[in-house]
């Protein structure tokens, strides 16, 4: 593959068909949280149940990552990303046909929910190991930066279309939207066609599975960073994801209210993305780690809380310390992990960071119960600085460095 020009990119075929497909299905994923938070909050009124719900799908997302990851690697990573897309369309056309006859029950939106995660547990280490085989290495920031702002540009107009859906029509209508895309996400990948040279061919599972593990636990930068995340990603998504619906209800004015908050945090993701395309620092992941802390300013803001507006400006700032989070982590893997055993590794740091996250949903609403929201967001927001501040004493994670030149130094 030759470096696109002025198209950058875009230039290359599998990379728009690639960028196409997923940023149809994210544009119904933006749209599915908001919708399921209030239809479980519609039918039994419980942060507990809403937990419940989320955890279900978290559970079997975790338990399956690492067969997803070895899949991955043995097969065109197009096809896993296929066949996960048309699984998750028929799970969330099933909740949404539950939702508008009136027969939903939280039990049937748990079972759902699971299907939904062995589906994700495939797509996700895929989705990671193939933007590699798309574009030239001299590109692969760019096209990172790209594949986030298309996440995170369709994450703004999904939270705005999801909260006026859901408060004009029904939350069964919004997951009905997301059952399309994707649908037509799978439709759009299916058409890829990657070189015959870039399959991993299957050899035995548990060699493989170790072989994935030796790449993950070498690099001390990288195992220190997902045990962070393992611990921080179930008490942020706990409390953002089960008490987030639930301060909006009361106090930012519902679904529509906390559509909004939605919105702006995915306007600070895409700024913070297109910060991406042109400031390249050289420590990749020093400055990553200080993109984490902007997080806590959002959950300080709902711990109070504070007015609508004030909350929108939170998320908005910690929409562009996660984007900067982003985009330098999967620059850093894919220039440190050999392309054979990305999608395994990347099924490791997914594990790890997402192993928690059942737990966080489960226990968070009973928790807030017993201590209250608004202490249990300050708590996680304090946790949050202490496991980046825990993390920078890693001397790697100081140090490692962009192997391509940069134009800015940090």
């Amino acid at each position: 593959m030759r470096p696109g020009g002025r198209l950058g990119p875009f230039a290359e075929r599998q990379f728009r068909l690639l960028f196409a497909g997923r940023t149809v299905s994210f544009l119904g994923s933006a749209i599915a949280p908001i919708a399921l938070a209030f239809a479980v909050l519609d039918l039994t009124g419980s942060k507990s149940d809403l937990g419940f719900v989320l955890a279900a799908r978290s559970l079997p997302m975790v338990l399956f990552l690492l067969v997803g990851g070895i899949w991955a690697d043995r097969l065109p990573r197009h096809h896993v990303m296929v066949a996960s897309n048309l699984l998750s369309g028929l799970t969330q056309a099933a909740v949404a046909a539950l939702l508008l006859t009136g027969s939903a029950q939280v039990w049937m939106l748990v079972v759902l929910a699971a299907v939904n995660g062995v589906a994700a547990a495939f797509f996700f280490p895929a989705s990671v190991g193939i933007v590699p085989q798309t574009v030239p290495a001299e590109m692969l920031q760019n096209a990172n930066a790209i594949m986030r702002l298309s996440q995170n540009g369709t994450t703004i107009l999904g939270a705005a279309l999801g909260g006026a859906i859901v408060a004009a029509t029904s939350p069964g209508a919004a997951i009905a939207v997301d059952s399309a895309t994707f649908f037509a996400a799978a439709a759009l990948l299916g058409l890829m066609t990657l070189p015959a040279g870039l399959r991993m061919e299957g050899r035995h599972f548990l060699a493989e599975l170790g072989e994935g593990w030796q790449e993950f636990t070498s690099r001390t930068w990288l195992w220190a960073i997902v045990a962070q995340f393992g611990v921080m990603n179930a008490l942020i998504v706990g409390a953002e994801g089960v008490l987030g619906p639930s301060v909006a209800k009361e106090s930012l004015g519902g679904p529509a209210g906390w559509g909004l908050v939605l919105t702006c945090q995915g306007t600070g993701l895409l700024l913070g993305g297109l910060g991406q395309l042109r400031f390249r620092p050289r420590r990749l992941l020093l400055v990553a780690t200080l993109g984490v802390l902007l997080e806590s300013v959002v959950l300080v803001a709902l711990a109070v809380p504070l007015s609508l507006a004030a909350v929108c400006v939170a998320a908005a700032l910690a929409g562009i310390g996660i984007e900067t989070f982003g985009v330098n982590w999967d620059t850093a893997l894919q220039q440190e992990i050999p392309g054979e055993a990305l999608s395994r590794v990347s099924s490791y740091d997914a594990l790890g960071s997402y192993v928690l996250i059942p737990l966080g949903l489960a226990v968070v609403g009973p928790l807030a119960t017993a201590i209250g929201t608004s202490t249990t967001f300050y708590a996680v927001a304090l946790l949050n600085v202490a496991t980046a501040g825990a993390v920078l004493g890693v001397r790697e994670v100081r140090t490692l460095r962009r192997l391509q030149p940069a134009s800015t130094i940090s």
